[in-house]
């Protein structure tokens, strides 16, 4: 099995600054992308970043200059350092890693439990 934990979200002012951690543990051969995706309420789960294992990145329009996604490869974790924060930022922040299971030729797509972020005004 594979599980994929979150960490790092909380409730911080509008300004402020979050890093939120993912880990990846279990059944692993390898780990191609992984990334950040948000819901917020009444809203669809969007993507916000995503990096490749060779690094490369993308990332929404809404979030572009202010949050960086980065990758330790060797710990099979993805991190999402969010700067100036804005309350249109609130929502529930989740992991996703596409991997390839031990044993297997196969990819999959796997999701974290999420963690909320909230940014009040």
């Amino acid at each position: 099995q594979v599980q994929l934990v979150e960490s790092g979200g909380g409730l911080v002012q509008a300004g402020g600054s979050l890093r939120l951690s993912c880990a990846a543990s279990g059944s692993i051969f390898s780990i191609n992308a992984m990334g950040w995706y948000r819901q917020a309420p009444g809203k669809q789960r969007e993507l916000v970043a995503t990096i490749t294992s060779g690094g490369s990145t993308k990332y929404a329009d809404s979030v572009k200059g202010r949050f960086t996604i980065t990758r330790a490869n060797d710990k099979n974790t993805v991190y999402l350092q969010t700067n100036s924060l804005k309350p249109e930022d609130t929502a529930v922040y989740y992991c996703n890693a596409l991997l390839t299971v031990a044993g297997t030729y196969s990819m999959y797509n796997y999701w974290g439990q999420g963690t909320q972020v909230t940014v009040s005004s």
